[in-house]
């Protein structure tokens, strides 16, 4: 399994249970994409309101395709993801992402 390196910033709401929090990451362009969802479609640890935040999480994900892409400022490797696996999306409904291949873990 590969995840994306990510941060749940806040706790958004206490319902529907067990509770809503917001993660965000930064793409291979520097964008910043949010996600608001139910704490345990996150990896790590069990969060709550009075975590201490930011927190790192990571966001279970399916590699499309591996490259480099010379839009990033640096050159290192890009991989395109996708967020289904859980039903996730950002915000704005998005699934697809162009981030840095240190960006993902195993673990």
């Amino acid at each position: 399994m590969v995840f994306l390196r990510c941060e749940a910033v806040r706790w958004v709401d206490d319902e529907p249970q067990p509770g809503l929090v917001e993660v965000r990451f930064t793409d291979a362009h520097h964008q910043q994409w949010t996600f608001v969802d139910k704490w345990p479609v996150f990896s790590g640890e069990d969060l709550h309101p009075d975590s201490s935040y930011p927190v790192e999480v990571g966001v279970l994900c399916d590699i499309l395709t591996t490259g480099n892409s010379a839009d990033t400022a640096d050159t290192a490797d890009t991989v395109k993801i996708s967020v289904a696996p859980w039903g996730l999306e950002s915000l704005d409904g998005r699934i697809e992402f162009e981030v840095r291949a240190d960006q993902l873990t195993t673990s």
